[in-house]
């Protein structure tokens, strides 16, 4: 690699990858994000190349592996340039029949386009499908459009040119000056003013200076962090480089979780370009300016998401908050001034920087500009990653971008924020996905994890999944933490034994403001929120748990059973064909029946019935 020292290099690598790339009549993009690859999509990458090379297309077509796509329910996909036809669900076996439908004979192979849920008609073309129309994308920008591996690939996108230009005309003020005016606040949970902490950081009195990327996202159904690191490595290094050169730091960390290897692995290589290209451990741009940047593995902690968590952890101690103040922009790592922001924080800056503030916030509202990425995961028919406007309301973002719930299912209600966020009811869909509006509603945007879920969603259940998930994280230092989340947990688990007590309601209430008031971190103190956040919602469910011994979404294998309404069955067998225990039995076309004693309550009856003949009831009331 040659050593970039100028604009002058970065036009010249820009210009002959451009004219390398427009050597090909086409271009396909394969998806090899951590979603399709957990689909296969390595063997597809494989068999594409064998494909082309017996249809003799080699020459005339260039396989470029991108970042996420996006769309990773439908995974493994692919996108074809210049027409921008999306294909989806491939296999190896299907990649003959599109190429040669789609470059041979110039026919869309409609079969593996994407379909949409509601008009079941085929939308070739990745511009006019619903879940990609409605995005902007600024921090996913080249995520799924680049070769994730290849530097030139990024110069050719611009990359590195903001950090060229920030180096060579702008000063560190007037860097923080510009973040300042975006008003971008932090993507990682808190949203504090991104420019606000730079700023402390580069008035504060230091001889060395750390600027350390938290890329250690530990929320449950949450991989925004991950999609950006894996898809463009290069421009989360160039934001850190921004965000060091306006606060005064030399050197930095990213510490990223260890169960992302491919993560890992690619930012590792794009750190090693970088290096070898003159972009890290020197003077940059034959500037006065030098930084250099190595990552730190964490061992999977989720309470080394705290900022002060994460710098014990990297100085090589436990993982466990540290009493504030001081705050680290005064002493943080080794006892040093330290910022701290997370990969979708970082990945902004520098459109904001080259584009100005005011491009940015044209974008969300007035209070909290620009975009916002989710992750969008549990009953959701297009699971995937996404970027919208900062605002837009949950109901479009669940029913035209995330194409409705599974099986047209009625929506329940939407876990936003984690383990440390709240559940967005139906009667409220169209709140408007901005910070205040959700905390007015008992949750938080948190990183940007979103779980939908469906009428059949046991939402006492749900709760004491994430009680079960953060008493089991919690780092011990403090008893609020430690003993509150247990306790909590313990009438959790009562509760879906059909167990509950009367004043179990309030106790989980009693405790969790208790936790929420004297936990020393920010992790501690949220954690009672899914809990506090459901009885607020859906006391009923509770209610019907404790007084009833009854579970109404039907999840809670210790007090429901199934039984089928004869009336209602039409003797069809699905039932009967799913049960993995046999205990299903009755002729075609006549009322089938549940044996109580052989039913293990797995729901598989309930999921299969296509007429809602089959429903949960209590246990006790069929077997007494």
């Amino acid at each position: 690699m040659t050593k970039i020292t100028g604009l002058s290099d970065l036009t010249q690598i820009k210009s002959a990858y451009l004219d390398e790339m427009g050597q090909y009549e086409h271009q396909i993009l394969l998806c090899a994000g951590a979603g399709c690859i957990s689909c296969g999509c390595s063997k597809v990458s494989q068999q594409l190349t064998v494909e082309l090379q017996e249809l003799g297309l080699e020459q005339r077509i260039k396989v470029v592996e991108t970042g996420c796509i996006g769309l990773c329910s439908l995974g493994p996909v692919m996108l074809i340039l210049p027409e921008r036809i999306f294909y989806v669900n491939l296999t190896p076996e299907s990649l003959r029949t599109i190429l040669t439908s789609h470059f041979l004979n110039s026919t869309i192979a409609e079969k593996w386009c994407y379909r949409d849920p509601q008009t079941k008609k085929y939308i070739p073309t990745i511009d006019e499908i619903p879940f990609y129309k409605h995005q902007v994308r600024i921090a996913l920008e080249g995520c799924g459009s680049i070769d994730y591996s290849s530097l030139e690939a990024y110069v050719a996108m611009d990359g590195y040119a903001t950090l060229y230009k920030a180096l060579t005309s702008m000063t560190p003020q007037q860097v923080i000056d510009e973040v300042k005016a975006s008003t971008l606040r932090g993507r990682g949970g808190g949203g504090f003013p991104a420019g606000v902490k730079w700023q402390a950081g580069r008035d504060a009195v230091g001889d060395q200076k750390y600027i350390v990327c938290n890329a250690d996202e530990g929320d449950p159904g949450a991989f925004m962090d991950r999609s950006i690191i894996e898809g463009t490595p290069h421009k989360l290094i160039e934001g850190i480089i921004l965000a060091a050169y306006a606060i005064g730091a030399s050197h930095g960390y990213v510490y990223i979780r260890a169960e992302y290897p491919i993560a890992v692995n690619r930012l590792s290589a794009a750190m090693d370009q970088a290096r070898a290209a003159g972009l890290l451990g020197c003077k940059l741009f034959d500037s006065e300016f030098e930084f250099d940047l190595e990552i730190r593995i964490g061992a999977g902690a989720f309470v080394c998401g705290e900022e002060t968590a994460l710098m014990e952890s990297i100085e090589g101690h436990r993982g466990e908050p540290r009493q504030k103040p001081p705050l680290p922009f005064q002493a943080g790592l080794f006892g040093k001034p330290t910022i701290i922001n997370n990969v979708e924080t970082l990945a902004n800056i520098p459109y904001i920087v080259q584009n100005g503030a005011k491009a940015y916030t044209k974008y969300g509202t007035p209070s909290a500009p620009g975009t916002k990425v989710f992750a969008l995961a549990g009953d959701i028919v297009n699971a995937g990653i996404i970027e919208v406007p900062i605002g837009m309301p949950l109901r479009k973002i669940i029913f035209e971008i995330g194409g409705g719930l599974i099986g047209g299912k009625a929506f329940k209600a939407a876990q936003v924020g984690g383990p440390s966020g709240g559940c967005i009811t139906a009667a409220d869909l169209d709140v408007p996905m901005d910070y205040m509006d959700l905390m007015l509603k008992g949750s938080i945007m948190g990183s940007g994890g979103l779980i939908a879920m469906s009428r059949d969603t046991c939402m006492v259940d749900t709760a004491r999944f994430f009680m079960d998930f953060v008493q089991d994280e919690s780092c011990g230092k403090c008893v609020a933490c430690r003993i509150g989340t247990k306790r909590m947990l313990e009438i959790l688990e009562r509760i879906t034994r059909g167990k509950g007590r009367e004043d179990d309601v309030d106790r989980l209430i009693e405790v969790g403001n208790v936790i929420k008031d004297t936990a020393m971190c920010g992790l501690g103190q949220t954690a009672p929120n899914p809990v506090l956040s459901t009885i607020r919602y859906f006391r009923d469910e509770y209610d019907a748990h404790i007084v009833d011994h009854r579970c109404p979404a039907g999840n809670c294998k210790a007090i429901t059973i199934f039984e089928i309404d004869p009336s209602s069955c039409i003797g069809c067998t699905l039932c009967a064909r799913h049960c993995p225990a046999f205990a299903i039995t009755g002729e075609k076309k006549e009322p089938h029946v549940i044996d109580p004693k052989l039913c293990i309550s797995c729901r598989a009856c309930y999921d299969a019935c296509r007429i809602g003949a089959v429903h949960p009831t209590k246990r006790e009331a069929i077997l007494g």
